[in-house]
């Protein structure tokens, strides 16, 4: 299967890292289905990149705090006989307020979000990707994940599971032709921070923490193209993942697989 015969399937696309990577790969050749709730952002996005590209795109607007949004992607996709051969898992937010003073339905859907929507966007693409004996699935995890949990925070929880849960899905699937990597980036340019509220602080930190969406992204997909599990970009940002965990990346997958209960 030729790289232009592909598609991705991008979950929050209208802007930021996810925007960065509809750009990146409608310039490797990838057909697109872009999903975010913007869809005006999502209809000018897919326009554009088609015009550029010569791509096809597919837009579907979906808030994935609703259960139901993963098996309508799919169904879409399905109805049109596309098939997902790349999976970037990237729409993401974070809690504003204490645990206790939040509602329970804005955590609720933090979590329906950022854990239960990859994971089972992941789990309805795969059956294809083994078929057809290839697939890459980037799932958007950060930094905070190698970090001692915040206070307050489910944030850095929800991104150490997404870092597990790809390790382990590599683990399983790279026999049959699938990578599945955890991109960690630390403070990239981008809405988040407006969206959350926290750009007066996020201001105030130094230039050299700071990545651009573009270098984030083209990081990544060398990681999952290469086969390689984990990927922190930037010199800066694996020097701090570094020091928080004692343990190196590679040795803790190397004893993941190595012990496997489920290994014949």
């Amino acid at each position: 299967m030729s790289i232009q015969q592909r598609t991705a399937l991008i979950t929050g696309a209208s802007a930021g890292i996810g925007a960065t990577f509809a750009r990146f790969l409608a310039a490797q050749g990838y057909d697109l289905l872009l999903v975010a709730r913007r869809v005006e952002r999502l209809n000018d996005l897919a326009t554009e990149l088609k015009q550029q590209y010569g791509i096809q795109t597919y837009v579907f607007a979906a808030d994935l705090t609703d259960k139901q949004a993963p098996s309508a992607i799919m169904a879409f996709a399905k109805e049109r006989g596309v098939v997902i051969d790349m999976l970037i898992n990237n729409a993401g937010l974070s809690g504003k307020t204490a645990f206790a003073d939040t509602p329970w339905q804005e955590l609720a859907n933090e979590i329906q979000l950022m854990i239960t929507a990859v994971t089972e966007l992941a789990h309805r693409v795969i059956p294809d990707m083994k078929q057809q004996g290839w697939g890459r699935i980037i799932n958007l995890s950060s930094l905070a994940a190698f970090s001692p949990p915040g206070a307050s925070l489910l944030y850095t929880g929800i991104k150490s599971y997404v870092l597990n849960i790809s390790e382990s899905l590599d683990m399983e699937l790279k026999p049959h032709g699938i990578h599945v990597t955890a991109l960690c980036p630390g403070f990239t340019h981008s809405e988040f921070h407006d969206v959350m509220g926290t750009r007066d602080a996020a201001n105030h930190l130094p230039a050299i923490l700071w990545q651009q969406p573009e270098a984030v992204v083209k990081e990544g997909y060398e990681a999952v193209m290469k086969g390689k599990p984990v990927c922190v970009p930037g010199i800066v940002n694996k020097v701090i993942a570094s020091s928080m965990r004692p343990i190196p990346e590679s040795a803790r997958y190397f004893l993941g697989k190595t012990f496997n209960p489920f290994k014949n």
